[in-house]
């Protein structure tokens, strides 16, 4: 069962995707987690994974390390960078995050 429950979610990955670029995670979801850790790689702000992942709820985990993962390929293939009132805020975002 675990098996056939990865597949699933490796195939609703893509459309996922789509849905983070176009309009953007739901707060409060795993994949909203997932996307502002991805945002703080990119803007190179120290990022404490581990207590991102505390702060969700077992079930959210795995949604969440399968975006994130997603998402890291996609930063790695096309980085970007930001300025520092964006990082400011992405910080904010994290230590809210890591609260929870």
């Amino acid at each position: 069962m675990p098996f056939a429950r990865a597949f699933l979610c490796s195939l609703l990955l893509p459309a996922l995707a789509a849905c983070t670029t176009t309009a953007g995670p739901v707060p409060g979801t795993a994949e909203f987690a997932a996307v502002k850790v991805s945002r703080g790689y990119d803007c190179g702000v120290a990022v404490d994974r581990r207590r991102v992942m505390a702060g969700l709820a077992p079930a959210e985990r795995g949604r969440f390390v399968a975006v994130n993962a997603s998402l890291a390929v996609k930063s790695y293939k096309a980085p970007r960078h930001c300025d520092a009132a964006e990082r400011s805020a992405v910080q904010h975002e994290l230590a809210t995050l890591t609260r929870r």
